[in-house]
């Protein structure tokens, strides 16, 4: 099964996408890149004095490793291969596709041919905690509409998609959590699951997705949105 990673700009996914490959942090799944090691990894993508990774370059419209990730499932172990796409945020900017039309076709032709789509966003600026700086966030009109659009991205240019999987990032920035209790309410584990994957879905849509409840409703009619 194909999967790709996308998400939107500044959503932390090639820092999230990196430390899968962490050896230290991985218990019940674990990813590797070919060719590289974790410490080659974050040499190239991190920036050690900002304490940040570095912004994906414009100068190329797709920047593609592929993860080769190992699961534990209790029926046994299961291997996927995805295809970690950084994109520059103007690609996502209709002047941008029609300016270069060649290599957003060929963004898309990798698109289309995947079952499985991974998505990044960020909270929204009424999510933060107080005296969090909010100006690098969107409101929460603009996520919604962000959210609309990533839709019908879904439904125009992903005709295989069969599974998408939607994940907020940047969780130890939202307002009212315990980052460790959620953490360890909503963990992967194989033998002291809190939630199951239902319990999991339903909590994280309630509680996060809320203002996007009828879209994903539209998602779910032709995949398995979670």
């Amino acid at each position: 099964m194909g999967v790709i990673y996308i998400g939107d700009r500044d959503a932390g996914k090639t820092h999230l996408a990196m430390e899968l490959t962490n050896p230290e942090e991985s218990e019940f799944v674990s990813a590797t890149v070919a060719n590289q090691s974790y410490r080659v990894l974050r040499s190239n993508l991190y920036d050690e004095a900002k304490k940040s990774t570095r912004p994906t370059e414009s100068d190329n419209p797709t920047y593609e490793r592929t993860l080769e990730i190992e699961v534990t499932l209790p029926a046994g172990n299961k291997s996927l291969r995805v295809n970690w796409i950084d994109t520059p945020g103007e690609i996502w900017r209709q002047h941008w596709q029609k300016d270069n039309p060649k290599q957003w076709l060929s963004f898309l032709k990798i698109v289309r041919d995947s079952d499985g789509i991974i998505l990044i966003v960020s909270p929204y600026r009424d999510m933060l905690k107080p005296g969090t700086d909010g100006t690098r966030f969107v409101t929460k009109q603009q996520w919604c509409r962000r959210f609309e659009r990533w839709v019908r991205f879904f439904q125009q240019d992903c005709p295989r998609a069969r599974h998408i999987l939607l994940c907020l990032n940047m969780a130890d920035l939202i307002d009212g959590i315990e980052l460790e209790s959620e953490s360890s309410d909503l963990a992967y584990d194989l033998y002291r699951p809190k939630m199951n994957w239902q319990e999991r879905h339903e909590h994280v849509l309630d509680r996060y997705f809320w203002p996007v409840q009828t879209q994903i409703e539209e998602i779910n009619r032709n995949t398995s949105a979670f």
